[in-house]
């Protein structure tokens, strides 16, 4: 299969201090790419902490990649945790501020990759922790291949390399939230030997249907900003190009998707209610098959996250557990905890206990659109009708009021009637929200911005769903063709809605908002999609349109009287 590459950013061996203290850029002050000289050498990184530098891993096929390796000053043989992605090993070095968004200045060391453990934390827990610069990044040799067979091979071989260290006591883990995150799925999948657990806290798996092409809409600048980051010398796999080329799944998007029922060591995984990592969170922790799995769902974005004491700790309990053999109770660790969200910046439960996902006691409700008042019913509506917008500025919104206090917790999905007058294609995208009961919109923060809800796409072309990865709840497109439309033809089309958690209180309203594009005002991340929209979008319902949303209600688990324990 033909495959293109893009020419890398070409590391500078004069680099100078970077001073992104007063940058505007904020993708610019987490360091993305930066690649310092190459300079072979142990030296002492921290008190009591040493860090042995461009240390050369030599590939099955000979390549050579490189790593640094910090560690504590120690007799005792100690656990490895590995960093794997292209980011740049030592992005802190040699600027004047090293920063993430959410993060206080100072709270990760210059000795933390981007997105991943910091070793002036952990080596001081009594781990080693191996910043990795995979084949093409930095200085290593060969091309980059972003989640590739290739990519999962390596990761397999340096595992073992690793494991092999006098210093080592054998059992690796790995570690880092968003790209470093993805990498482990792949790599656990590989079964390395001596691979003891995995902590992917947010993580895209499936690159066609959660990132470059979610609901079969294109969307390609962000992985063009990410491709653009690469810093190394010689090609990366150039996932935009291979967008163009190929924007439907063939084996080239496949090859990019891990095996999840070949993992079976411990997992630790987290899920950001707020974030595109979300679907993928939940997508390879519920397929994997470790009898030894966890799983918790957050409101915050996962750089801050990540780096919280409480999560630190709770993170260091795994690897205590399953990398030093200490028999800490971890194993009675919820499987599942969720913060439930409500409004703004408050939840209204943190860290609540389940035991599964979706919840065993969830009630599948549905509500039925009816275009002619632009609201949602508790019954099927006698009445066809259908309410119009203007793709390139217009919306929907479709509201019902709620009666009692409700939490909606899982997989909502939506099945839609709906016509194009004027065009032959219609690019959906849906965001499900809160209402107060005025109909003032009520968001959720995260980094301080308001969030426009859990959302959902679709391009009614590429309506076809795949039969065997759909599931009840969940339709999964099939991404292998598309089905114009004839002008006013009327189709169904069924959209998946990203899991999510939030309780409406009384006389609060359900909001499904239907647009042209994705409303959201102010992000700092370069997200975009390619929309095809033109003439006039419809939606119907009533009569033998029937039209719906299914809401996934979480009943309490105790009710007496007013009293109510959810």
């Amino acid at each position: 299969m033909k495959v293109c590459y893009r020419v890398s950013r070409q590391p500078v061996a004069d680099q100078e201090e970077v001073d992104l203290a007063n940058s505007e850029d904020p993708m610019a002050r987490m360091g993305q790419g930066f690649c310092p000289p190459f300079n072979q050498r142990t030296y002492e990184a921290a008190p009591g902490i040493i860090c042995e530098q461009d240390q050369e891993v030599v590939m099955r096929d000979g390549t050579k990649i490189y790593c640094d390796i910090y560690r504590p000053v120690t007799e005792e043989k100690i656990p490895a945790i590995v960093s794997w992605s292209w980011f740049g090993k030592r992005p802190g070095d040699g600027m004047s501020e090293w920063q993430i968004m959410g993060v206080p200045p100072k709270t990760v060391s210059n000795c933390a990759k981007f997105e991943s453990p910091d070793p002036l934390y952990w080596c001081h827990q009594g781990y080693a922790v191996a910043n990795v610069d995979v084949r093409g990044a930095g200085h290593s040799e060969g091309n980059v291949h972003m989640f590739t067979h290739q990519d999962r091979e390596d990761g397999y071989d340096f595992v073992e390399w690793l494991a092999a260290r006098e210093w080592c006591n054998g059992k690796v883990g790995m570690s880092g939230n968003s790209g470093v995150a993805m990498h482990q799925w792949g790599i656990a999948a590989e079964q390395p030997p001596h691979l003891a657990c995995i902590a992917p806290w947010e993580s895209t798996t499936d690159l066609y249907r959660e990132s470059l092409f979610e609901g079969g809409i294109p969307a390609l600048s962000f992985n063009e900003f990410i491709a653009a980051q690469v810093t190394g010398p010689n090609g990366t796999d150039d996932q935009v190009a291979m967008a163009r080329m190929y924007p439907f799944e063939n084996a080239y998007w496949r090859d990019k998707m891990p095996d999840f029922s070949k993992v079976r060591i411990p997992v630790y995984q987290t899920a950001g209610w707020s974030h595109f990592h979300l679907p993928g969170s939940f997508n390879a922790w519920r397929r994997c098959k470790s009898r030894l799995k966890w799983m918790r769902a957050h409101r915050d974005f996962e750089w801050p996250d990540t780096y919280q004491p409480e999560n630190l700790e709770d993170l260091k309990r795994f690897y205590d557990r399953y990398l030093k053999d200490i028999h800490n109770g971890w194993e009675m660790t919820p499987r599942v905890r969720l913060d439930v969200m409500d409004a703004y910046d408050c939840d209204y439960q943190d860290r609540r206990a389940e035991k599964t996902f979706p919840l065993q006691r969830t009630e599948y409700r549905k509500l039925y659109f009816d275009p002619a008042s632009v609201t949602l019913k508790d019954a099927p509506v006698a009445d066809a009708s259908k309410a119009s917008y203007d793709p390139d500025s217009g919306q929907l919104e479709f509201d019902y009021v709620f009666d009692e206090d409700t939490e909606i917790t899982g997989y909502i999905n939506l099945h839609l009637f709906v016509s194009c007058d004027g065009y032959d294609d219609m690019d959906m995208f849906v965001n499900i929200q809160k209402a107060s009961a005025d109909g003032e919109w009520i968001p959720w923060y995260t980094l301080d911005e308001p969030h426009p809800g859990a959302w959902g796409k679709c391009r009614v072309s590429r309506r076809k769903l795949d039969e065997k990865l759909s599931k009840r709840h969940i339709p999964v497109l099939a991404n292998e063709s598309e089905e114009k439309l004839k002008n006013g033809e009327i189709v169904p089309v069924d959209i998946a809605i990203v899991p999510s958690s939030r309780v409406w209180h009384k006389g609060e309203r359900l909001r499904v908002q239907i647009a042209g594009r994705y409303i959201r005002e102010g992000w700092f991340e370069p997200l975009a999609w390619d929309t095809d929209n033109h003439g006039t979008h419809n939606v119907h319902g009533g009569g033998e349109y029937e039209s719906w949303i299914e809401i996934p209600v979480i009943p309490p688990r105790y009710q007496a009287g007013d009293y109510v324990v959810r």
